[in-house]
């Protein structure tokens, strides 16, 4: 397969970034093209639909060999789950799904026409294989249950966030940042209060703690 584009955002690191597509729906990513499929012909009539399907590789999580079952991170890391019973990176074949929200198709100097789309959860820099419409008719399945997924959701920590350290976060990337914070980025067998927690976001380096339900940010070193 032909990687067609690369994806870019904020998250240099798989650390901080959503679980799941969808779940910060404010956070924004550009779609850029290898230089072969710059073809503006191949964005004719995407503009029609509101959501796309990106097929794409966990370039950062290939492996040699496979194991039939893998330790999701939400069941606190130590119950072992059948690996196509779960969405975890580790995979006979690095490959990942995701639904995300076209926002706009942009036109660059640079990288002729990108994709600027919502609510994904690839870090930057993520290979993409293709990219399809989502079709409502066919892909939405609202009868559909969630197995154990379903049943960890998490639920919405409280954010702390002194006024000292947001100030150092542009406002147009506020809401973002506190939509992952709000889901709780650390791994599910992680539950240390004393400890120190730290991600990259951008240009800056976020380090907060936990205690209880309470998510406190303490540093943000960076612009």
């Amino acid at each position: 397969m032909q990687i067609i584009a690369h994806l870019h955002n904020d998250f240099p690191t798989k650390f901080g970034l959503p679980r799941q597509s969808g779940l910060a729906k404010n956070m924004l990513s550009t779609i850029v093209f290898e230089k072969e499929y710059q073809v503006p012909e191949a964005l004719r009539g995407l503009d029609g639909y509101s959501h796309l399907w990106l097929l794409w590789e966990f370039h950062q999580a290939k492996r040699e060999s496979w194991s039939p079952t893998v330790r999701p991170p939400r069941l606190g890391g130590n119950t072992r789950m059948g690996v196509f019973a779960t969405r975890s990176p580790f995979r006979p074949n690095p490959i990942g799904l995701s639904c995300v929200k076209l926002e706009e198709i942009k036109k660059t100097a640079e990288h002729g026409y990108v994709l600027i789309v919502s609510g994904a959860d690839l870090m930057d820099g993520t290979p993409i294989f293709d990219i399809k419409p989502y079709l409502p008719y066919a892909d939405c399945h609202p009868e559909a249950t969630g197995g154990f997924a379903q049943d960890v959701m998490g639920h919405a920590l409280k954010v702390e966030f002194p006024e000292e350290w947001l100030e150092k976060i542009p406002e147009d990337r506020r809401e973002t940042l506190l939509s992952i914070l709000e889901q709780d980025p650390r791994p599910g067998y992680q539950q240390d209060p004393g400890r120190i927690y730290g991600f990259a976001y951008g240009q800056w380096e976020i380090k907060f703690r936990v205690e209880g339900e309470i998510l406190t940010v303490c540093q943000v070193e960076g612009k």
